[in-house]
């Protein structure tokens, strides 16, 4: 549903009852400038733009990179560190 700001200032309650069941664009100056929605949909909005917890992310980064973990963990125990046989001179 698409209204005037004017419609949506005279209107109000019905505007509210409306915006339960579809979003509500309010037109100023020809243009849409705000837009209506039930407390339902501006949850799921929220939801939907949270971003993730670092605990999240973290938890994401090591199963998607966790073959690479054990290959350099792997590496290490056989080889041991790069740097080990170098001499300060």
């Amino acid at each position: 549903m698409q209204v005037t700001a004017t419609q949506a200032k005279n209107r109000f309650g019905a505007i509210c009852a409306q915006a339960k069941t579809e979003p509500v664009f309010v037109e100023k100056d020809g243009r849409i400038d705000t837009v209506i929605v039930s407390m339902a949909q501006f949850t799921q909005l929220q939801a939907a733009a949270r971003p993730e917890t670092l605990t999240q992310r973290q938890t994401q980064f090591e199963q998607t990179h966790c073959a690479w973990f054990a290959e350099q963990n792997q590496r290490f125990e056989s080889r041991g560190l790069w740097c080990d046989d170098l001499r300060v001179w």
